[in-house]
């Protein structure tokens, strides 16, 4: 399953290793030198990622996921969206890491929002329509820099519902260590937020709409959200050489 996604945006599998004595096995993927998604905004000795870096990140997502809804067939869905498994480039571009994916069975899959929080301690659904809301919830992680859950705060999504309605008041919302933002990438950001979070799966935008919707106003192509090379890309080079021999 692994093997079938191929994209820019996302922590590419290299190879594995498998090794009966001593017992070991090791999958090896593409090298993102500076952390995660999450240590970036919730970690206070990690670098602080301004508006322009947040937007890329944004986008950077959302390519990667359209790629896996809409261009594999069947669609490959990722069984746990969340900023630990947002990496960041050298440049710091975002890629998607997974390595537990699931079949994509809409059929036996159910998706809503009450079952959806990220403190749930039932096992992910690995649906499309799971992943659209996933992308809203760190849509507002990554304007607020506020953590998916507290015990004092409940879900993020609750915390942030009666902002949201009230384009007036959305501006608490947004990372007070942010020195900047701008209004028009904030406001359609906040839309999407509310379109993702539906609770009925059935009314939530697809990623190839996200996508689209994003780019009337972040002006970020996916040519420009591909990740520079690695400083380690020929060690990675010298992997995929063994395999080929």
């Amino acid at each position: 399953m692994l093997s079938r996604v191929n994209h820019k945006n996302f922590v590419n599998l290299i190879g594995y290793c498998e090794e009966d004595e001593p017992f070991n096995r090791m999958m090896v993927f593409e090298y993102a030198p500076n952390g995660t998604l999450f240590q970036h905004l919730h970690v206070k000795e990690m670098e602080d990622l301004d508006w322009s870096a947040r937007m890329r990140i944004i986008m950077d997502i959302a390519y990667c996921l359209q790629y896996m809804h809409h261009d594999l067939n069947p669609p490959v869905a990722h069984s746990n969206l969340n900023s630990h498994n947002i990496f960041l480039t050298d440049d710091y571009a975002a890629t998607i890491a997974e390595i537990s994916f699931l079949p994509q069975d809409s059929s036996k899959l159910k998706s809503s929002g009450d079952n959806e929080s990220a403190h749930s301690t039932l096992p992910p659904l690995a649906d499309v329509e799971k992943n659209v809301y996933c992308f809203g919830i760190l849509l507002l992680e990554i304007i607020s820099r506020k953590l998916q859950y507290l015990e004092d705060q409940g879900s993020l999504e609750k915390l942030a519902a009666e902002y949201l309605n009230d384009k007036r008041s959305v501006g608490y919302l947004i990372d007070p260590t942010l020195k900047s933002f701008k209004n028009n990438e904030l406001d359609l950001i906040c839309e999407i937020i509310q379109e993702c979070i539906q609770p009925d799966p059935r009314q939530r935008p697809t990623m190839k709409d996200i996508t689209s919707k994003l780019r009337e106003v972040i002006a970020i192509s996916p040519d420009q959200a591909t990740p520079r090379h690695s400083l380690f890309w020929w060690a990675e080079l010298k992997i995929l050489s063994i395999k080929a021999t």
